[in-house]
């Protein structure tokens, strides 16, 4: 028997409306495929990886420390997701240990450390940015008789930490000024706030220090205990000659007037060497991208605690001598080119 009227409208009416359902199915899986596609297109613009990746500082109390402290703050903002875990060493030659091993994937030395530095791994380090300024520093109590680092002979002196930058320039330093690193002098390894804890002790009559100015530890003894910063700079042509790797980060500098609280009233002539940000050739290109950016656009809330970070700037930055920038550096710096 053939289907009345009413039963056929009624099949048309649910085909319909099956056609229409599976439409708007349709439609919202493209919808929600578009969406989809879009979300993570954007998510991944920024492809750097996210989690924790190390940075080596320093000694405590150093400037190398406090300026990853403050930079720990500073990544976020630049690659959300990303974390910094910061490492405290010896000083540069131990920070370049631990970059080129893997240990760490960023870190901070002297431009004559990375030059003198013979490790494995030497060719895969690369820069990010010159940084600041160290000024070498010899300290000594104020009512000492030093005057000049060849007045150090027999005296007990704080010459920094085995796999410091410290070490390395105070060893020429004393070369530099006639005397023998290893006997002409009574060595003690030791760190900025260990030197200061034994020089106001009485334990030390003298102690070296590279770092920016001023440095914390530096600040604190003074303000506890009278000291006095001796000139360096008749020894800069003898730090180069004593260099032997061909550097040119040597250069006369002066220690300006009150830098330390209750220090004498004149400037000091000393010696000053860059420090570098590096890194190995194989971190990731938008990681380094974004910590480039990060230290760049960050200059001002850190140079406002840490003074010597003032000076970090786009037209010096660039300037890494002996390492060549990482691809991720330069293509920061190509962005943000005039």
């Amino acid at each position: 028997m053939a289907p009345s009227p009413s039963a056929r409208l009624g099949r048309a009416a649910r085909a319909a409306a099956r056609s229409r359902l599976w439409r708007a199915v349709l439609a919202m899986v493209l919808v929600t495929g578009a969406l989809g596609g879009w979300w993570m297109s954007s998510a991944g613009a920024a492809g750097y990886p996210r989690g924790a990746t190390g940075f080596a500082t320093g000694v405590r109390s150093g400037v190398y420390d406090r300026y990853g402290q403050l930079l720990q703050k500073e990544v976020p903002r630049a690659m959300p997701g990303v974390r910094l875990r910061l490492d405290n060493s010896q000083g540069s030659i131990d920070n370049l240990e631990r970059v080129t091993s893997g240990s760490d994937d960023f870190a901070i030395a002297t431009a004559d450390s990375v030059a003198g530095y013979d490790g494995p791994g030497k060719d895969r380090l690369r820069a990010i940015a010159r940084l600041y300024d160290d000024y070498f520093q010899l300290v000594v109590p104020a009512g000492s008789p030093v005057r000049r680092t060849a007045d150090l002979k027999g005296l007990r002196v704080g010459v920094g930490q085995s796999l410091s930058g410290v070490n390395l320039v105070t060893r020429r330093l004393l070369a530099s000024a006639g005397l023998d690193p290893d006997h002409d002098v009574r060595p003690s390894m030791l760190g900025v706030g260990d030197a200061a804890d034994q020089l106001r002790a009485g334990n030390l009559d003298a102690f070296f220090w590279s770092g920016g100015l001023p440095t914390t530890a530096l600040t604190d003894l003074s303000q506890r205990f009278p000291i006095k910063i001796v000139p360096l700079g008749d020894l800069v042509d003898g730090l180069h000659r004593m260099s032997g790797d061909g550097t040119d980060a040597y250069r006369a500098a002066t220690i300006p007037v009150n830098t330390y609280p209750g220090t004498p009233t004149e400037p000091v002539a000393t010696v000053a060497v860059p420090n570098l940000l590096v890194t190995r050739a194989d971190v990731d290109t938008d990681l380094v991208q974004g910590m480039t950016r990060a230290v760049i656009d960050s200059r001002d809330r850190i140079g406002a605690e840490v003074h010597a970070a003032q000076l970090v700037d786009l037209r010096t930055a660039v300037y890494t001598d002996p390492l060549p920038l990482h691809e991720g550096a330069k293509r920061y710096y190509r962005s943000v080119k005039p």
